[in-house]
């Protein structure tokens, strides 16, 4: 993108849009996720470990399906129409979460809400780097997961001020989760104009081959390797909420974890991005496993309320120094026409490994307690630590050093 040399370069207006398009549909998933343990365990009466295996299930589709469209929107050339198809896809679900009579019902509108998030995830994150000056892709990446929170946490808290309002009837509640979810698809149809792509005569294989994967370099799996073993130790945040449960918040509150994690998570993520297009990415990585880790002691020896507040907010800050510069370094370790198969991946990877940690997470809780389902993530999370001080990613660089 050309720019003044006497001016700085700005982000562009489509990357404040498609802020503004996740903060909407965060607005809907979350008021809905943040009640959806209590809902599931306690309305429902399904176990801890049902939980969790239906959270694990429903990331890891959507990590599933993000691989494909990422690839699809490769060959294709094309990310909006992607983007709008999977958001499309999440605001139908929303009406069918108030209705739900079982956990097979609220499972089938978990699952396919998360594939709406799967197709619309790979082809945005790529779209975000297509937009921006690579100058400033750690900000572009830091505002868009910024503002994507702060509908995490708006969401929350929407939903702990019509549960007081509405007698804590949490199917009435999730009524109110259709509006944003449609504004949301509304603001990216209108608001958001996909720049032509370079015509190099570089195009993506489809489907997916070992020759194409090999193309990805080792600085990029460098950068899933690390992601997996973050995602190990991060599994669903559904168990944060039953935590600060386990020592007596009241439900109609519980939201209100969520609403923690999130503001601290949307306060920092945008902050690390601009530092991160001055600084080496990897510096940053690890101050953010550091803070898991001191995140999951809190959560496992907590004995109230206040004890797990702090944990949930160490762990949105962890978020706010991870995600959004997890994105960035798939942006940089990958070519142009081969960068929404790259985030595809990535999270196609993230997603498996997130089913097999929130099954763990939710095994543990049953057979031990929540402080085994933390200290087996802070063990996880060292693992990452470790590995971060051993190796090297320069800063905005595409290999490993």
């Amino acid at each position: 993108m050309a720019t003044s040399t006497s001016s700085k370069p700005r982000l562009p207006r489509a990357i404040w849009a498609l802020g503004f398009v996740s903060l909407f549909m965060d607005v809907s998933s979350e008021l809905v996720h943040s009640l959806l343990p209590v809902f599931v365990v306690t309305t429902l009466g399904a176990s801890t470990l049902s939980l969790g295996l239906l959270e694990g299930l429903a990331e890891s589709t959507a990590s599933i399906t993000k691989m494909f469209s990422g690839v699809l929107s490769d060959w294709l050339g094309k990310r909006k129409i992607l983007a709008v198809a999977g958001y499309g896809l999440s605001a139908i679900t929303k009406p069918f979460f108030p209705l739900a009579q079982s956990v097979e019902w609220i499972f089938t509108a978990r699952i396919v809400d998360r594939v709406g998030k799967g197709i619309r995830g790979a082809p945005r994150d790529a779209l975000v780097s297509e937009i921006t000056p690579s100058e400033l892709r750690g900000a572009a990446y830091g505002l868009r997961q910024s503002l994507d929170t702060v509908g995490a946490f708006v969401g929350p808290l929407l939903a702990i001020l019509l549960m007081l309002a509405l007698a804590n009837d949490i199917r009435a509640v999730y009524w109110f989760a259709a509006v944003p979810a449609f504004i949301s698809v509304a603001l990216l149809i209108f608001g958001v104009q996909e720049p032509e792509r370079k015509n190099n005569g570089k195009t993506a294989r489809f489907p997916i081959n070992r020759r194409e994967l090999a193309k990805l370099g080792g600085a990029y799996w460098w950068v899933v390797a690390v992601g997996g073993v973050l995602t190990l130790a991060r599994f669903s945040e559904a168990f944060l909420v039953l935590r600060a449960q386990s020592v007596g918040l009241p439900v109609a509150w519980v939201p209100a974890v969520m609403v923690v994690m999130s503001v601290v998570y949307a306060l920092a993520a945008y902050p690390v991005g601009i530092l991160s297009d001055r600084m080496e990415r990897r510096s940053l990585l690890v101050i953010g496993t550091g803070i898991l880790i001191a995140a999951d002691f809190f959560l496992a020896f907590a004995a109230d309320v206040w004890g797990v507040m702090i944990g949930v907010a160490l762990w949105g800050l962890h978020m706010g120094f991870s995600q959004g510069l997890l994105a960035t370094l798939v942006a940089d370790t990958t070519p142009e026409e081969r960068r929404g198969t790259a985030f595809g991946l990535f999270n196609f990877v993230s997603g498996i490994l997130l089913l097999a940690a929130s099954a763990l997470a939710g095994l543990l809780w049953d057979r031990i307690g929540p402080e085994a389902t933390f200290l087996a993530g802070a063990a996880f999370t060292a693992i990452a630590f470790v590995g971060l001080l051993v190796t090297r990613v320069g800063k905005g660089s595409s290999r490993a050093v």
